[in-house]
């Protein structure tokens, strides 16, 4: 009889005895129930920016839950934790005026901006406006409305159509999107965009991209949203993605690095303009959760942010990123490997053959990394090492020489 816990993005039909069991962690070195250490080169899927195990975190949360465990946000309630995660938040923000709404997953951060976009439109433009703009190799949740907006076809098979009107645009012609906004322009609610794209491959943006994007949204009426789901919290150099590249969206989603992963946490930056028209007299919010805004999680976001802070990690993952590219680059000149791409802290080698193999034998030699179809993507914690960069790559190389291709 299969085991009771079924596992994400997984084969349901694996034993749990075949999964690799991590039972303690400390700063980017990972320890399984055999002993066996591994440098974490994706910060376990895109989040620890502080690395793990640091006390102050373990301080933080155990006295907000001596203190307040949970209690939830719903009127009349708040809580101070929430109100200060909330506020610095968008203290970093590009979003001048902005407000924060919590959750707890990316997924529901995704599906909240998007409700929020449909509301917003319906609001201001009538029922006309409905289409959202998704971009090919886009990830975004997996959640229903997440779903219908991801730009990884296998992602969105075998689920039935979960939420209608998506129009899907090549990840890197803007023209494409351009062509779009002619033809339906005045049925655009939003355009989704991931500063790098991370899941879908490590994909940076074409010059420009980002920005071509913002004026079309403004030339068309339309919202833009970016999910800053991974790029948010110093990924990119700066606080968030869409700051590097130089556009103010009218929504960030975010979850990830916001707590490095101590406690789920996640939400979205909305507009001081949206805020506007929703704090209309009468109108009120329809959505939340359970534990939007909940205390233990949101003390958690403040003491991750304070470190983050006093530590220097988003200037410093300017330095990670360059380490990675170096690395790269050399294993690009030795041929082991086709090309790579990505920005800042989230860089992908790319393989001239599928990666799983390869990334099976970097995890036997102690590295963990993520294959993505013939992509080996990384975004390891932003206090990881220079010689912790330099395993990643030596045992990249390594692994590439021991695989037969």
């Amino acid at each position: 009889m299969p085991h009771p816990f079924l596992h994400a993005f997984s084969p349901a039909g694996k034993d749990e005895a075949d999964y690799i069991q991590i039972v303690s962690a400390k700063g980017s070195t990972l320890t399984d129930s055999d002993g066996n250490d591994y440098i974490d080169g994706l910060a376990s899927l895109w989040y620890c920016q502080i690395g793990y195990g640091r006390e102050e975190m373990a301080d933080a949360i155990a006295t907000q839950v001596r203190q307040l465990s949970a209690y939830n946000t719903f009127d009349p309630f708040t809580n101070a934790p929430a109100a200060r995660a909330a506020e610095m938040i968008a203290e970093r923000s590009p979003l001048d005026g902005g407000r924060v709404f919590l959750s707890c997953s990316g997924s529901e951060a995704v599906d909240t901006a998007l409700k929020i976009a449909r509301q917003f439109c319906l609001r201001t433009s009538g029922e006309s406006r409905r289409v959202i703009i998704r971009r090919t190799n886009g990830y975004h949740g997996t959640n229903a409305f997440g779903t219908a907006a991801q730009g990884i076809e296998l992602n969105r098979e075998g689920w039935g159509d979960l939420v209608p009107h998506f129009v899907e645009v090549p990840n890197d012609d803007i023209e494409a999107m351009a062509s779009v906004f002619a033809e339906l322009g005045d049925q655009v609610a939003a355009v989704i965009s991931e500063p790098i794209q991370g899941a879908g491959g490590g994909f940076p943006p074409p010059e420009g991209y980002h920005e071509a994007t913002r004026r079309l949204c403004d030339q068309h009426g339309a919202l833009m949203i970016a999910d800053e789901v991974i790029t948010g919290f110093g990924r990119t150099g700066n606080w968030f993605g869409s700051q590097t590249f130089g556009v103010v969206p009218d929504m960030i989603t975010f979850a990830k690095g916001a707590t490095s992963g101590y406690q789920p946490l996640s939400g979205v930056i909305v507009s001081a303009e949206i805020c506007e028209n929703l704090s209309e007299p009468g109108f009120m919010l329809r959505t939340g959760y359970t534990y939007s805004g909940h205390p233990t999680a949101a003390a958690a976001c403040v003491k991750n942010l304070e470190i983050m802070t006093e530590e220097g990690l988003v200037e410093r993952s300017v330095h990670v990123g360059e380490k990675l590219y170096e690395g790269l680059e050399a294993l690009a000149a030795d041929g082991l490997i086709s090309s790579h791409r990505g920005g800042g802290a989230v860089r992908a080698a790319v393989l001239d053959r599928p990666s799983m193999g390869v990334r099976n034998e970097m995890l036997r030699r102690g590295v963990v990394v993520r294959p993505i179809n013939n992509v080996l993507a990384m975004c390891p914690p932003l206090v990881i090492t220079d010689d912790e960069i330099g395993r990643i790559i030596d045992t990249m190389a390594e692994a590439l020489r021991a695989v037969p291709e």
